[in-house]
């Protein structure tokens, strides 16, 4: 009987869905705490320009970089955004930014090349990773340090074989923002071992008394390819388009990769995100704010209940410190919490070694929900 490869039966499940399976076996109601999942609805001319896109016939392909129309709005987001100097060219139009991230990976990895992670950081890094057959090697995010890298862990980390970091502002599941010196410094350590800088910025317009700071603002060789997504400012997750920018000779390379995967994003859904780009933005701003109302809502909460937390300055999760309630073993105790108490929450160890005996909630859950998943945690030992 044949086998399936090595890496995709190797691949772990992501810890966070290991939750949600158990949460749908139960047999009442939970509060989801658990999911980076907007609890709004995209703008309604989002929505508008995907039905007009629909009742016209603009159903078929698109050239695998995406249509020119919205990789132009990108460039034009890019400029004023983020203050880099890209041309449409430079742009390539993703089926989300999982997907952004993967092509990177295709792009840079072979077989052994070991990459620099972050940790805690997003599993599904890991998880693409090990199915191109290269060997993630985590970086540690600590409190001690601020959550920020340890440049002397980096270079200890360093080997012949280390090919790619990836490095992730504003943090999923963390809420930190690197600042300007930091993220100037790890494009630095990209060009002092001559290794690629992959920056994962789906969360670059949801900051609060930060500001966000792109990589690619320091890259002088071309070594920083950046990923982007349309499913968090937007509320579009499952619309499922995101963008990866690369230097100019990398970018007809990144677009031929699209073929054999997916050919190209779906024309509505682009035709939804250009009118994302260039149509009013005050939903973004009024969502955000309700990100932020959220965030001090429960800290306070926090707060008055005793439970320790890294005060998130980006995204919308919030890292709690339950170590004092988990015996060591933050995975079970989840587990526990959610058939006692009924409220789902992230386990730091989904998100690698260095989440043990924190928890990640998603301030995109409704308002009164994080309240009392809050409250049944305070009460949960």
């Amino acid at each position: 009987m044949p086998q399936l490869a090595p890496a995709a039966d190797a691949m772990p499940r992501s810890g966070i869905r290991r939750v949600m399976d158990a949460a749908w076996k139960l047999d009442r109601p939970v509060i989801g705490l658990h999911v980076g999942e907007p609890s709004f609805d995209p703008p309604t001319h989002v929505v508008a320009a995907a039905e007009a896109a629909y009742e016209t016939g603009d159903t078929h392909y698109t050239p695998n970089a995406g249509v020119g129309a919205l990789r132009s709005a990108i460039a034009d987001k890019l400029r004023s955004h983020n203050g880099l100097e890209v041309s449409p060219d430079q742009v390539v139009v993703t089926a989300g930014g999982a997907q952004a991230l993967h092509v990177a990976f295709t792009a840079t990895l072979t077989a052994g090349d070991e990459v620099l992670i972050p940790d805690p950081g997003w599993p599904n890094y890991t998880m693409a990773v090990g199915l191109l057959q290269a060997v993630p090697v985590g970086y540690s995010l600590r409190p001690e340090n601020g959550f920020m890298p340890d440049f002397e862990e980096l270079e200890r980390l360093v080997t012949p074989r280390t090919r790619l970091i990836v490095v992730n502002t504003p943090s999923n599941p963390l809420g930190s923002v690197m600042s300007a010196e930091v993220v100037e410094a790890l494009v630095r350590f990209a060009d002092r071992h001559d290794i690629w800088l992959l920056s994962d910025e789906c969360y670059d317009a949801l900051t609060y008394e930060a500001v966000h700071t792109s990589p690619a603002r320091f890259d002088g060789q071309g070594r920083v390819l950046s990923a982007f997504s349309f499913s968090k400012t937007y509320a579009m997750t499952g619309v499922r388009v995101g963008y990866l920018v690369s230097a100019p000779e990398f970018a007809p390379t990144l677009a031929k990769l699209q073929e054999p995967m997916i050919a190209c994003v779906n024309a509505p859904a682009q035709a939804a995100a250009l009118a994302a780009l260039t149509g009013p933005q005050d939903e973004v701003v009024a969502m955000r704010e309700v990100y932020r109302t959220r965030r001090d809502a429960v800290m306070a909460a926090l707060d008055t209940l005793g439970i320790h937390y890294l005060t998130p300055h980006g995204a919308f999760y919030l890292w709690l410190d339950v170590s004092d309630r988990t015996d060591g073993d933050v995975a079970t105790w989840a587990v526990r919490l959610l058939e006692s108490e009924y409220v789902a929450v992230a386990p730091g160890t989904a998100f690698g070694p260095v989440g043990e005996g924190w928890i990640r909630l998603s301030l995109a859950a409704d308002t009164d929900d994080l309240l009392e998943g809050v409250r049944r945690i305070g009460d949960f030992r």
